[in-house]
């Protein structure tokens, strides 16, 4: 008689992976390391107060332990001014020689910009690295699934030899079996489009006004952003660049530590840096990302002097912008504007930027930014920008 065998899922409770407490606190700290700019003591501090709240150690593990585990796992290092002297239990200068200061390291910079890739992009599916799609058959490096016949100049690494011999079989037959030319099947390829991305991050004092931190963000997604093209996509190009008063690249290694100045906000000077750095590249996709908050209020004048206007859009200013917008178009450069912004007389001068470009404008809170700039990174590499 056979037996009557239920099938089913069983639920359990969920149980959370157990951690160590270095682990716990590391965690923290690489949120803390971000929002303080790199700034080791700052995120020490706020460190501390946690843990009087919420008591994060007990008398085993202390917070004290914490940081001679990361100097031992290589994230931070102390420097001596005189190259001597020793830290005390709390942090503060020793009895040594110098006064010590303590920094992050290149492993931690290089953590802190995985972890920002895992919170923004965490939830995507990675599939084979490898450029931007055209659409178009012919000798590259993708497969399409599809066969066609063999022409001459095809290389011999794309040639299917189960499809070749199925031909020469039946065009043969098993008795006189051969393998000529025209039983050749090649599987076709498509060619890949390289990728320049230039991503400008606006700095001025009003990305940190009102109560709400937006550098933070906006830096995390930069982090994030270098992260997929150096790892997923090494054949694309990322340039990052800042703009207050002024403009000026910075280097990945240089975004967790990035913070705002009290500086105006000189689209324009960015516009035309990006601009100036992708006439040197020799790709021929090219596109603009640009993350900013408030209107163009600045303009750096032939003589070195600063023309600004912090009331209202100045006329004179604007006009610049969407002259550089329509340069920019005509060197088949899209502009894609993220406006973490939501008054209707700074969405209005987007738009008419973005009509001047053919861009593409997106008006955003700081929920959901990094998805939105990824979705859109990842559509303008299935088509050809022009």
């Amino acid at each position: 008689m056979p037996m009557n065998i239920r099938k089913g899922f069983r639920f359990i409770p969920y149980e959370a992976p157990e951690q160590s407490t270095f682990d716990k606190l590391f965690e923290i700290f690489q949120e803390l390391i971000t929002h303080t700019s790199g700034d080791f003591d700052e995120a020490i501090d706020w460190l501390r107060e946690l843990d009087k709240e919420y008591e994060l150690t007990d008398d085993d593990y202390t917070i004290d332990d914490f940081i001679e585990e990361l100097k031992a796992k290589g994230y931070i290092r102390e420097e001596f001014e005189d190259g001597g002297g020793k830290m005390g239990e709390e942090g503060e200068e020793g009895d040594g020689p110098g006064k010590g200061t303590v920094s992050i390291t290149a492993k931690m910079e290089r953590i802190i910009r995985q972890r920002a890739l895992d919170q923004i992009f965490g939830k995507l599916k990675r599939s084979g690295s490898g450029n931007h799609k055209t659409g178009k058959s012919g000798q590259g490096d993708e497969h399409t699934g599809d066969f066609r016949e063999y022409r001459y100049g095809d290389g011999l690494e794309h040639i299917s030899m189960t499809e070749s011999l199925k031909n020469a079989q039946v065009n043969h037959g098993i008795g006189s079996f051969q393998l000529s030319e025209e039983d050749l099947v090649v599987e076709d390829t498509q060619y890949k489009a390289q990728m320049s991305t230039i991503l400008m991050i606006d700095i001025s004092h009003s990305m940190i006004l009102y109560g709400e931190d937006r550098i933070t963000p906006a830096k995390k997604v930069a982090m994030a952003l270098s992260e997929l093209i150096t790892t997923r996509y090494p054949k694309d190009t990322l340039d990052i660049l800042v703009f207050g008063n002024d403009a000026w690249p910075i280097s990945i290694k240089e975004l967790p530590y990035l913070k705002v100045g009290p500086y105006h906000t000189n689209t324009v000077a960015g516009l035309q840096l990006a601009m100036d750095m992708l006439r040197r590249k020799r790709n021929t996709n090219k596109q603009i990302f640009m993350i900013t908050d408030g209107k163009p209020s600045c303009l750096r004048m032939p003589d070195g002097t600063y023309y600004k206007n912090s009331v209202g859009l100045d006329d004179y200013i604007v006009e610049k912008c969407y002259n550089m917008a329509r340069q920019a178009r005509k060197m088949h450069i899209p502009i894609t504007t993220f406006m973490i912004a939501q008054d209707p007389y700074l969405m209005q001068f987007i738009r008419q930027f973005t009509e001047a470009n053919k861009g593409k404008a997106f008006f955003t809170g700081l929920k959901g930014l990094g998805e939105m700039i990824f979705e859109d990174y990842e559509s303008n590499r299935r088509k050809k920008l022009k």
